[in-house]
């Protein structure tokens, strides 16, 4: 048997997934207005653990969401991830979070093209495109958006936290929004599980998350 404890924490999201051998076993997430992870965080992996039925020590290996996405979240996320693999002694295995957005798309979409979509604040995205298998049709950018992005690829349907902010300007378009899909762990599990059988893992002591933008601090006030 297999239990992996899987972390996202790159949008207002914040997500915790216990699975075994492949298969989701429990989700602990909550979508708030404010970042919420600092609080919540710990709390869902301790629950998560108790409604599995297992202790810490019975984890083979911690997957996180290592971005883009939310500069703190992805800190928090990253330490948290880090520390139980540190202090358990298992292997810590790092999922992009928008190939997560696309492999939960992929369950519901088998015909169009995938946007997933992370914001990026103002008319910037992080973005992902692929294929109804999951093929990746460009790789990932930050890409400030206007309403003919991303013709080439149409028809398409787009997702994420960055989707709502699209739907005027891509009106009219051969694309559709589909808001259920917003970032969660339960989109790491099959990817992490193969990663885990494939002995694909990091450097605990060295690992960073894919920040693809530098951070830029707000400016303080007088």
């Amino acid at each position: 048997m297999t239990y992996i404890l899987h972390i996202e924490t790159t949008t207002k999201v914040c997500s915790v997934v216990l699975s075994k051998d492949g298969e989701i076993l429990v989700v602990k997430e909550l979508q708030e207005e404010g970042y919420s992870h600092g609080e919540n965080l710990t709390l869902f992996i301790q629950e998560a653990l108790s409604e599995g039925g297992i202790s810490a020590s019975a984890l083979d290996a911690v997957s996180v969401a290592s971005g883009p996405g939310s500069y703190t979240g992805l800190r928090i996320g990253a330490a948290t991830a880090k520390g139980l693999c540190y202090a358990l002694q298992i292997p810590l295995i790092a999922i992009d979070s928008l190939t997560a957005l696309i492999e939960q798309a992929r369950e519901i979409h088998n015909e169009l093209n995938l946007c997933a979509l992370i914001d990026a604040r103002r008319m910037e995205v992080y973005n992902l495109f692929a294929n109804s298998e999951g093929r990746k049709l460009k790789e990932i950018s930050a890409d400030i958006i206007d309403s003919e992005s991303y013709k080439e690829w149409e028809p398409f349907v787009y997702f994420g936290d960055g989707a709502e902010k699209l739907m005027e300007s891509w009106a009219g378009r051969n694309c559709m929004i589909d808001p259920s899909i917003l970032s969660s762990a339960k989109g790491q599990v099959r990817i992490a599980h193969k990663k885990y059988q494939d002995n694909l893992f990091e450097d605990v002591a060295y690992w960073e998350p894919f920040y693809l933008k530098d951070f830029v601090a707000g400016k303080k006030k007088d």
